[in-house]
């Protein structure tokens, strides 16, 4: 007999590498699970200096080290435009992923990891979610478009510069004067 979840995701492969989808239908504002770890203080330099992907800061001095196996959330990836958002409570040390669009079974659930992760490591690399792949193909489609303009421009002034190689033959009476070569008999 399988073995069925109650949960309403997975973890599966993703464009980026692994990431969290959704096996039922997810209604907007639903909570769909809890960002968890241990809680790093930066006071202490030990715990300041930890440094993983799955670093989820709460303010200024707690830190949520998402990085333990059991942190199912640390597979949500980045999106520029999300179905997700995190709703951070720093009084509480908790972090909670919740729908912010109707998200359907199959679909990958993602957030916006905010400007200074993406700063540091997304855009080095790219971004590879889902709106700039898309905003990167229309672009490349539209830079092709232009050079094809381009290329045929240059093409037609080239045919209306270059002279004509077939030289015209003189008629008489309907008799094309001269020999095949275009040279007049004398």
């Amino acid at each position: 007999m399988p073995i069925t979840s109650n949960k309403p995701y997975r973890v599966g492969r993703s464009k980026t590498g692994l990431g969290l989808f959704a096996t039922k239908p997810i209604k907007k504002g639903t909570r769909i699970i809890r960002y968890f770890g241990p809680i790093l203080d930066s006071r202490i330099p030990e715990q300041d200096e930890i440094e993983n992907k799955y670093l989820f800061e709460l303010n200024g001095r707690w830190t949520i080290d998402g990085s333990v196996r059991k942190n199912l959330a640390r597979y949500i990836n980045h999106s520029c435009r999300p179905n997700a958002e995190s709703d951070v409570r720093p009084r509480e040390r908790k972090v909670y992923i919740r729908a912010i669009k109707n998200i359907e079974p199959g679909d990958e659930i993602n957030y916006d990891y905010g400007t200074d992760y993406f700063k540091a490591y997304l855009k080095p690399i790219g971004c590879k979610c889902d709106s700039c792949e898309k905003k990167r193909k229309k672009l490349r489609a539209e830079a092709r478009a232009e050079r094809a303009k381009v290329k045929a421009r240059t093409e037609r002034k080239a045919t209306k510069k270059a002279p004509t190689k077939t030289a015209k033959k003189k008629k008489l009476n309907g008799h094309a004067i001269g020999k095949p070569n275009g040279r007049a008999r004398g």
